[in-house]
């Protein structure tokens, strides 16, 4: 029988939590777009996409969807290791 660690809410973010927050803002200011802009375009909440590049919220697959749709870039690019 294999224990698994339960997740408390009290950690601190993940790493991919984490990579994926600085990616979201660095595409949103390349983009030049503000981060109310990038909610209505996503149909989100502009505090909801403060807390999310902050590293705060434990964002759904969808709206993943959502932001990369608005940003004009893959879900995936968004979920990507820094280049060196």
């Amino acid at each position: 029988m294999s224990i698994i660690p339960r997740m408390d809410k009290k950690l601190k973010p993940s790493a991919t939590r984490k990579r994926f927050a600085l990616n979201l803002r660095k595409t949103r200011e390349q983009l030049g777009l503000s981060q109310e802009a990038l909610a209505d375009a996503a149909g989100l909440h502009r505090t909801y996409v403060g807390s999310v590049e902050r590293g705060e919220r434990n964002i759904s697959i969808d709206n993943i969807e959502r932001l990369a749709l608005a940003l004009g870039v893959s879900p995936d690019s968004l979920l990507e290791e820094p280049k060196k």
